[in-house]
C-alpha cells in the first residue's frame, strides 16, 4: 500500500461529524494530604485546561490528519458553550452544524494527580432533541449532502443520535452512497442498522451481542453476527492491547496487532480510529489498510494523558519503524 499518497489525499476530503459533543476539562494537581473534613484527598490545583471531547474530538482528529471536518450537534447558552465553540473554531473546524438549545453544553471534568485520575464529574442532559433542535438538524444535513465525502456518528449517548435521526441518514446517506460510520454505544446497536462501517470495543461488542469474547472462536462469533443482525458491510473490534479485528462481508477475517508501545491512557482512543479509518478508506485505502493507519494512529494518542490526536508524519514513522 503505498501510503504516501492516502496521506496526501487527506487534504481533498470533508468529513461530517453528528453527534454528542462534549468539552473535556481538566484539573491538575497534586496531592500531600487527606482532608480532615473527610477521609478524602485535598487535590493542590497547580493548572487547569479544555480540550475538545467526543464527535468535537473525533473532528479535531481529522483535521490533525489534514482533512477538512464538519461537526453536527448541540451545545449549550452557557459559558462552557463559549469555550466550546472557540475551541473547534481555533481547529479550524466548521460550527455552521453546531446548534443551541435549552440543555447545558455537556462537560467532563477529570481531577488528575500525580498523572492518575482521581475522580471525574459530568454535567450533562443525556435526553432525547425537542423536534425543534431535530428538525434543525436534519434540514442542515439535508442542505447540501453532496458536499462531503463520509459521515462519521460519534454516539456517545447523550441525546443527539436516536432512532428516528439514524433512520434519516440512512435514507439520505447511506442509500445514497456516502460511507457511513459509528463509533457505537451498548444500547443503541439496533439502530445502526445498514452501515457502512461500525467499530466497536470488546466490551461493546460483547455486550452488544450477548457473546462474551474470551477467545478467538467467540471473538469470531460476536464479529460475525454483528455483520449478520445489523447489515452492515464491515466491523472493526478494537481489543486493546491485543490489537484489531476486522470483518467484512465476503472476506477473510483480518487480524491486526496493536502498534502501541505502551497504553497510558485510553481517552479518545476510539474518537482516533473512527476518524482515522473513515478519512483513509475514503482517500483511496482499502479498509484492511484504513485499520492498520488508524491502529498507528491510536498508538499514537494513548501515550498521551487525555484526548490526543495524531499527525501524518507520526502514523508514517510508527508505520516505518514497524518494518
Amino acid at each position: 500500500m503505498r501510503y504516501p499518497g492516502i496521506f496526501k489525499n487527506f487534504r481533498k476530503k470533508k468529513i461530517l461529524v453528528v453527534g454528542d459533543i462534549i468539552l473535556d476539562h481538566y484539573i491538575w494537581g497534586l496531592v500531600e494530604r487527606i482532608s480532615p473534613e473527610a477521609p478524602v484527598p485535598v487535590i493542590d490545583v497547580k493548572d487547569e485546561n479544555y480540550t475538545l471531547g467526543g464527535a468535537a474530538n473525533v473532528a479535531a482528529n481529522i483535521v490533525a490528519l489534514g482533512g477538512k471536518a464538519t461537526v453536527v450537534g448541540i451545545r449549550g447558552d452557557d459559558v462552557s458553550g463559549e469555550v466550546l465553540h472557540s475551541l473547534l473554531s481555533d481547529r479550524g473546524i466548521d460550527t455552521s452544524g453546531l446548534f443551541s438549545g435549552k440543555r447545558p453544553t455537556t462537560i467532563k471534568t477529570r481531577v488528575i494527580a500525580h498523572s492518575q485520575q482521581v475522580v471525574r464529574f459530568d454535567k450533562e442532559d443525556r435526553r432525547r432533541l425537542d423536534e425543534r433542535l431535530f428538525k434543525k438538524i436534519k434540514d442542515f444535513l439535508s442542505s447540501d449532502r453532496n458536499k462531503w465525502d463520509a459521515l462519521i456518528i460519534s454516539d456517545y449517548r447523550k441525546g443527539v443520535i436516536s432512532e428516528k435521526m439514524m433512520r434519516f441518514i440512512a435514507k439520505e446517506f447511506k442509500k445514497k452512497g456516502t460511507f457511513v460510520s459509528v463509533d457505537p454505544k451498548v444500547g443503541h446497536f439496533s439502530y445502526y442498522k445498514g452501515v457502512s462501517l461500525i467499530t466497536p470495543n470488546t466490551k461493546e461488542a460483547s455486550e452488544g451481542t450477548g457473546i462474551e469474547i474470551k477467545d478467538e472462536k467467540s471473538l469470531q462469533k460476536a464479529g460475525k453476527t454483528l455483520l449478520r443482525e445489523l447489515r452492515c458491510d464491515s466491523v472493526l473490534i478494537t481489543r486493546g492491547e491485543n490489537g484489531m479485528t476486522l470483518f467484512e462481508k465476503g472476506s477473510a477475517i483480518s487480524h491486526i496487532p496493536t502498534a502501541a508501545k505502551g497504553a497510558f491512557d485510553v481517552t479518545g482512543a476510539g474518537d482516533t480510529v473512527i476518524a482515522a479509518i473513515t478519512l483513509a478508506h475514503v482517500s483511496g485505502a482499502d479498509l484492511r489498510a484504513a485499520a492498520i493507519i488508524s491502529n498507528h494512529a491510536a498508538g499514537i494518542v494513548v501515550g498521551q494523558v487525555g484526548t490526543a490526536t495524531a499527525t501524518p508524519e507520526q502514523i508514517m514513522q510508527s508505520i516505518k519503524d514497524e518494518v
